[in-house]
């Protein structure tokens, strides 16, 4: 249980955080946008850009959340592959998918030269590997899907870019595809909403969000409050949901390593390959006559393993066998991603309301869908209607026999076994600075750790948001819930949704827990 708590910033937080106050008062809004990620300063601009009287609220600084840890690719090409999507939704769909994703790209490319946005933005080639042992048919299904739903100039290729350094049993080229510096991105956003009179507040904890008739409520931990006509919940995970929307979603954990290369020296494309779990390679300019290569992947399900350490020296292995310009690992980070079990994002009305909007589930392409979800959040607050609205519907009920459904409930049901069984530790006398772990207190579990100062800490294992056990993290210090991704910090404090109430600092908790029917995917 070794701690491991170096490099943890991306390259991307060196950009300095700008102020924003705390939301002290009650105040009014026509949109009031919960989150300040991709998803929320995009909706905030397309809603300010038309008139609207929008507020944004985040828990702590603008556009510094999980954003802050994407790799920042911009790809219309599909995570999770279109070939794998038609079959489960129908080729309109996929269509309509690549569509949004693809626009997406261009919407970025417009704002950042009209707002004069100075964010690195570049088009790029992207180049799918096919991982050995995997099918040789792989790559000609998915440029066959591509073909069918209009993305085209997909094409298998002999060779990319990068040689013999990087080796595999065939390649696939996606044209049009793009990258850039996501939170400089973010900061010119912010500016351009608060320059159209748009109010962004910092540090401002949501604690309720409400909605009757005739408008919505949202009320937050200073006794603050926000009263506004819609509510837009974009906080990665929404905070507002139980399970109708969380529990067709899955968090997983991915790690990313990053050092500098001298320009030039790796041709600037993006680059990913089909192995499981699969890597992921861009560049960014960084100083000088320098890029910052970025490579990312070993992801795994959000708290089922405390092994970062190996991880990042699996990523650091595989990196420099493939790019021998890589002389120092400068930066190691990781971040979540919501993996939904029919590959596309929820954005839209939250199921059963009629003035509360989400937008999560990023998939693996959280930069794109956040785009999208401004577009079209906008669209179907304003104009009652969007192109998008049934690709991305948070209501629909995604087939329960996709690979992704298969393993969220698999987790789900482990995390609920797992309370029967011993703890992790017997004794918090044992705990270094840095580390933590389960211990049985009768028949509950506690969640122990001690913080890098020494300090102990107990609190109940059980998640607030829909009681599933937390594990500890040793890298990112906080405790993961396997079940939806919430976080929590030493001191059981919430560091990201769902959950919005801190870990009982008894052994027992005011949170039942549910069956694994409820937590586990639908």
């Amino acid at each position: 249980m070794s701690v491991f708590f170096e490099n943890s910033r991306s390259p991307w937080m060196e950009v300095a955080t700008k102020s924003f106050p705390v939301l002290a008062g009650n105040t009014t809004a026509d949109v009031v946008i919960v989150g300040s990620g991709i998803a929320g300063l995009s909706t905030a601009y397309e809603l300010a850009r038309r008139g609207s009287a929008v507020v944004v609220l985040d828990r702590g600084p603008i556009g510094r959340g999980m954003t802050a840890r994407t790799t920042a690719h911009l790809s219309s090409a599909l995570d999770d592959f279109y070939s794998e999507m038609i079959p489960i939704r129908g080729e309109e769909i996929a269509r309509l998918h690549f569509a949004s994703q693809a626009a997406s790209i261009d919407r970025i490319e417009a704002i950042q030269q009209t707002e004069n946005i100075a964010c690195d933005f570049t088009r790029a080639t992207a180049y799918l590997y096919l991982a050995p042992g995997d099918r040789p048919d792989m790559l000609d299904q998915e440029r066959d899907a591509c073909s069918r739903i209009g993305f085209s100039g997909v094409e298998r290729v002999p060779e990319t870019p990068l040689g013999s350094s990087w080796r595999a049993d065939g390649y696939l080229l996606f044209p049009n595809q793009g990258h850039f510096h996501p939170l400089k991105y973010l900061d010119g956003l912010a500016a351009a909403i608060a320059r159209m009179g748009g109010r962004l507040f910092a540090d401002t904890i949501v604690t309720e969000i409400s909605e009757d008739s005739h408008g919505v409520t949202v009320k937050t931990a200073s006794g603050a409050s926000v009263t506004a006509d819609t509510v837009v919940v974009a906080t990665n995970a929404p905070i507002n949901d139980g399970a109708a929307v969380n529990a067709k979603q899955a968090p997983f954990r991915t790690y990313v390593v990053a050092g500098p290369v001298k320009r030039g020296s790796v041709p600037d494309h993006l680059y990913w390959d089909t192995a499981e779990p699969y890597h992921y390679v861009r560049l960014n300019p960084w100083r000088d006559d320098t890029d910052i290569l970025l490579v990312g992947g070993e992801d795994h399900r959000s708290g089922e393993a405390n092994d970062a350490k190996k991880r990042f020296s699996n990523l650091e292995f595989w990196a420099r066998e493939r790019f021998p310009e890589l002389n120092e690992i400068s930066h190691r980070w990781s971040g979540q991603v919501l993996d939904t079990v029919d590959y596309a994002a929820f954005i839209g009305l939250n199921p059963e309301s009629q003035r509360t909007y989400v937008a999560t589930g990023d998939s693996g392409q959280g930069i794109t869908h956040g785009v999208v979800a401004g577009m079209m959040l906008a669209s179907l607050i304003l104009d009652r209607r969007s192109d998008w609205t049934e690709v991305y519907d948070p209501a629909r009920k995604p087939p329960g026999s996709t690979p992704n459904f298969v393993t969220a409930t698999a987790s789900a049901i482990a995390n609920f076994a797992e309370r029967v069984t011993p703890g992790e530790i017997d004794s918090p006398e044992a705990l270094k600075p840095g580390e933590g772990g389960l211990m049985r207190a009768g028949l509950s579990k506690m969640a122990v750790c001690r913080d890098l100062e020494g300090v102990l800490h107990e609190h109940s294992a059980t998640c607030t948001h829909m009681g599933c056990l937390v594990h500890w993290n040793s890298f990112e210090q906080c405790w993961d819930c396997t079940c939806h991704g919430s976080q929590f910090a030493p001191d059981g404090t919430v560091l990201n949704g769902p959950a919005i109430q801190p870990l009982a600092d008894t052994g027992t908790s005011e949170t039942e827990p549910r069956s694994h029917e409820e937590v586990g995917s639908k």
